[in-house]
């Protein structure tokens, strides 16, 4: 898995506009939280689907960009939690135990 590190507000702009052309994933992770790190684990070990860019954020020490993720894409903060972003909106979010790259494979196709 080839992690984009989110620890930049600014970076919420640059991916909003590259899911214009090419989805993009966040995973928000809690590196204080077992059921994150499972969440974690499994997702880099699972074939992800291609042509997507994966992000991940430490939201312990952004709790900023979580923040505003929460707010630019009307979610509800949870902790694991993934979203799938295209054309500048959430048009897909899990958390905990519901997090799979199936699910997320099965998004992206529905795009």
């Amino acid at each position: 898995m080839n992690w984009i590190e989110l620890t930049k507000e600014g970076q919420l702009d640059t991916l909003k506009e590259k899911s214009k052309n090419k989805a993009q994933v966040i995973f928000k992770h809690s590196t204080r939280c077992s059921i994150s790190s499972v969440a974690k684990s499994r997702l880099e070990r699972s074939n992800a689907p291609q042509d997507v860019d994966f992000y991940y954020l430490d939201l312990i020490r952004y709790r900023n960009i979580s923040a505003k993720i929460a707010e630019d894409f009307d979610v509800f903060h949870e902790s694991p939690q993934i979203l799938l972003i295209k054309n500048g909106a959430c048009i897909y979010d899990e958390s905990h135990s519901g997090i799979t790259m199936d699910n997320i494979t099965e998004q992206v196709e529905k795009i």
